[in-house]
C-alpha cells in the first residue's frame, strides 16, 4: 500500500488547476448542481469569500474549461470528458482525504508567493 493518498494524476491536476480551497469548493458546489446557474454573489455566500473574489474564481474555472457562462451566471460543464472525470475523482478524493488535498493546495509555490506578496504590500502601504 502506498503512503501517498493522492494519485499522481490527481496531484498534477490539482497543481495545474486548483489555486485555493475556495476555488475547489466553488468547483465542487457547481459540480454537485450542474443544472443550476450561479452568480458570483450567490456563490460567495456559500464559499465565504467576497463576491469579487468569487467572480475571479469563476472566471478562472471558466477559462480552464470547467464551466460555461451565460448572462453573468456559471454552470458546471467541462469542455472534455477527461476533465469531468478528473473533477469527479477529485470530489471523491477530497471527501475521503481532506487534509492531504488541502495541504497540497496550500503548499503550491504560487500560494507561497501570494502570501509573501500580501505582506510586502501591507508593509509598503504603512
Amino acid at each position: 500500500m502506498r503512503d501517498q493518498p493522492i494519485p499522481d494524476d490527481l496531484r498534477e491536476f490539482i497543481l495545474q488547476y486548483i489555486d485555493s480551497i475556495s476555488q475547489l469548493e466553488a468547483l465542487l458546489i457547481l459540480r454537485s448542481n450542474p443544472s443550476t446557474a450561479w452568480r458570483a454573489q450567490e456563490l460567495s455566500q456559500r464559499i465565504y469569500v467576497t463576491a469579487q473574489r468569487t467572480a475571479e474564481l469563476l472566471a478562472r474555472l471558466h477559462a480552464d474549461g470547467f464551466l460555461v457562462t451565460e448572462d453573468g451566471s456559471y454552470r458546471f460543464q467541462c469542455r472534455s470528458e477527461e476533465l469531468r472525470e478528473k473533477v469527479e475523482r477529485l470530489a471523491a478524493l477530497y471527501s475521503a482525504s481532506l487534509i492531504p488535498v488541502t495541504n497540497l493546495i496550500h503548499s503550491k509555490p504560487s500560494r507561497i508567493r501570494e502570501f509573501a506578496d500580501a505582506f510586502k504590500l501591507r508593509k509598503d502601504s504603512e
